[in-house]
């Protein structure tokens, strides 16, 4: 049995994070080395890493704000970015290619949402591909539609998370 382990992300990790983010996005959509960089050090608590016998499996990296604008391209730079920010945006899930089809999004998914109740966030947010819509909806994400974001050259959907308790 394989061991499994979700931590907050480290400096050296970065090499690992970097390869991952290369190999499973197309193109312009992948973070560049000194983005990963910047999120590790800017909001290490909104970075979260999945081991699988000691290699990064997959992860999941987010800034907080306390005004939401999924279409800036800025903030995946983490312009505007504010750990006290109430609101949390993902700007990256991702798993390795090896490790994909095997339920690692879904642990690590269910682990960020959990580590961010724990700070105090009032809600998640991401822009995704269609075709991902129906795996984040079982995470209790709803569409708030279609994008104004072309980031990769790419059409985008908005989705949230609401995390307080009802």
């Amino acid at each position: 049995m394989a061991e499994e382990n979700i931590r907050i992300v480290r400096e050296q990790d970065l090499d690992r994070c970097f390869e991952i983010e290369s190999v499973s996005y197309a193109g312009d959509e992948a973070a560049t080395r000194d983005k990963i960089l910047k999120r590790i050090n800017t909001y290490p608590e909104g970075f979260i890493v999945l081991e699988i016998d000691g290699q990064i499996a997959g992860f999941i990296n987010s800034g907080a704000t306390h005004k939401v604008e999924l279409s800036s391209e800025e903030f995946k730079e983490l312009v505007g970015h504010d750990p006290g920010g109430k609101h949390v945006v993902i700007l990256s899930v991702v798993v390795h290619p090896a490790f994909q089809g095997k339920g690692m999004a879904s642990k690590l998914m269910n682990n960020f949402i959990d580590r961010m109740r724990t700070l105090g966030k009032s809600d998640i947010y991401l822009i995704c591909q269609t075709e991902l819509i129906d795996m984040y909806a079982k995470f209790g994400f709803t569409s708030l539609g279609v994008s104004e974001s072309d980031h990769g050259g790419l059409s985008w959907n908005e989705m949230s998370l609401s995390l307080e308790e009802t």
